[in-house]
């Protein structure tokens, strides 16, 4: 493409913004013109520690690359914190016109050995922070009447997977968060998608992979290098993207995907109404082929990427 860069004039603000696929989406967007402020409380991958380091770092890329940004250490997991990150947008570029929520923390563990903690920590960091950084953004972008989000959920959620129910249960909730907010502020113009992203990261770190199998499978993600799912995020948060809200995209490798959302995919009526037996007798039966397997995401995506 020709002309002037996707996102000259915008401001975008980036959560998780450190390292990963946050850090790629911050250069990606910075490189397409965007000023940035770059989200990190630098803390571990479990959410444990907070260091200024990995946004600095972030920082240094863009500017040695003739882009301008700003650093954020504020936590979008707490209302008051998610409304300074965005009046940090505000004070340092004097506007803000996108909102990439990608900070995320992991807390794996089977489901009946998972503590309230674990449920807690992830739910306040992905959903509870998907929320509250959105929600102090759409001051700004209800003034103008223009405005861009771009949530990140996971195949985790929208498919399965083991040991993350706090994760997946956020990362599908992000999902309705993200379809709720582009039917309340379509008449305002402002847009909502979510990217699944597919990459080597901290996040995908902790896949076992002590086997020959599980070796040659992590070989395999590790091709998918974070940078891999920053168009997308650009692409969305562009006037390119104008007409596209609501939707979920999945982005793995050189592959992009549409995601379905769950609608009704058999039905079965008896005028007489049901009775329990009834319904083992005659509903199950006639349902029962079109049931969703008890499948994980890479089940599904069950092809080596590409």
């Amino acid at each position: 493409m020709s002309g002037k860069p996707m996102l000259e004039g915008k401001v975008a603000v980036v959560s998780g913004a450190g390292g990963g696929i946050g850090r790629e989406i911050a250069l990606a967007m910075a490189l397409a013109g965007a000023k940035v402020v770059i989200n990190d409380i630098g803390a571990s991958l479990t959410g444990e520690g907070q260091s200024g380091t990995p946004a600095e770092q972030t920082r240094q890329i863009i500017i040695q690359r003739g882009g301008e940004a700003a650093i954020s250490t504020d936590s979008v997991a707490e209302w008051a914190s998610a409304k300074r990150i965005v009046q940090s947008a505000l004070d340092h570029f004097g506007r803000l016109d996108i909102v990439v929520n990608n900070a995320g923390i992991l807390r794996d563990v089977i489901f009946h050995k998972m503590s309230p903690e674990d449920w807690l920590a992830v739910i306040n960091v992905h959903l509870n922070g998907s929320f509250f950084l959105s929600r102090a953004a759409a001051e700004p972008f209800r003034a103008q009447e223009s405005g861009a989000f771009v949530h990140m959920t996971s195949t985790s959620g929208l498919i399965g997977n083991f040991g993350q129910a706090n994760y997946a249960a956020a990362k599908l909730g992000i999902t309705a968060l993200s379809k709720s907010i582009a039917l309340d502020m379509k008449r305002y113009n402002v847009r909502s998608n979510c990217i699944a992203p597919f990459a080597w990261s901290r996040m995908t770190s902790s896949i076992p992979a002590e086997t020959p199998e599980q070796q040659a499978r992590v070989e395999k993600i590790k091709q998918m290098t974070p940078d891999k799912n920053a168009p997308m995020a650009v692409f969305l948060a562009s006037e390119a993207a104008r007409a596209v809200t609501g939707q979920v995209f999945a982005t793995r490798h050189n592959e992009i995907f549409l995601m379905s959302s769950p609608r009704p995919i058999r039905g079965i009526h008896r005028s007489e109404g049901w009775t329990p037996e009834l319904i083992a007798e005659h509903a199950l039966p006639a349902l029962k082929e079109a049931f969703m397997p008890l499948d994980r995401s890479g089940e599904v995506f069950s092809w080596d990427p590409v």
